[in-house]
């Protein structure tokens, strides 16, 4: 796997987690795009009632803005930071990602089933068609991008793991 695949991959990965941490920040504000009302929100985005609050919302902002920059900086788009920061820290953030995108798939995929999600609800059909699918990609390419080799400070890492087994 060539290192332009990887930076590619954490350029999507970072760019989805960024955009993402922008429309919470922008729930926060107390506006609820796309729909009129706190209660349709949750259960458009969530499947159940949960309080839109800046509370809530901005340290979860501020959750997906560090996924997003530590994906960055371990597939190299991010150098001067990454030259900054301890090579752990951008490797098990990218992991940390990965592991919560493909859990939230995970999830997806019992709701797909029809168990806790009525396919009559709009929830149902974003899940399907949109929330699950980005989360299992997106939650793929973070996995690739956290199990790619590092190289020295500041270019993108190079590959992929060994025998199936990621490098620490």
């Amino acid at each position: 796997m060539k290192s332009t695949k990887i930076s590619n991959r954490a350029t999507a990965v970072g760019a989805v987690l960024a955009v993402d941490g922008l429309v919470h920040l922008y729930w926060a504000t107390g506006r609820t795009w796309p729909v009129d009302g706190t209660t349709r929100l949750s259960q458009l985005v969530l499947n159940t009632q949960v309080p839109f609050t800046p509370q809530g919302l901005v340290p979860l902002a501020g959750m997906l803005f560090s996924g997003a920059t530590l994906v960055l900086v371990r597939g190299g788009r991010l150098p001067a930071l990454g030259r900054r920061l301890p090579a752990l820290l951008p490797r098990w953030g990218s992991r940390a990602v990965a592991c919560g995108l493909l859990a939230r798939g995970a999830v997806g995929l019992v709701w797909v089933t029809g168990s806790w999600a009525d396919p009559g609800d709009t929830f149902y059909w974003l899940n399907l068609l949109l929330y699950t699918p980005l989360c299992l990609v997106l939650g793929r390419a973070a996995r690739q991008v956290a199990a790619a080799e590092t190289t020295p400070a500041g270019t993108a890492p190079t590959g992929g793991s060994v025998s199936g087994v990621a490098r620490a």
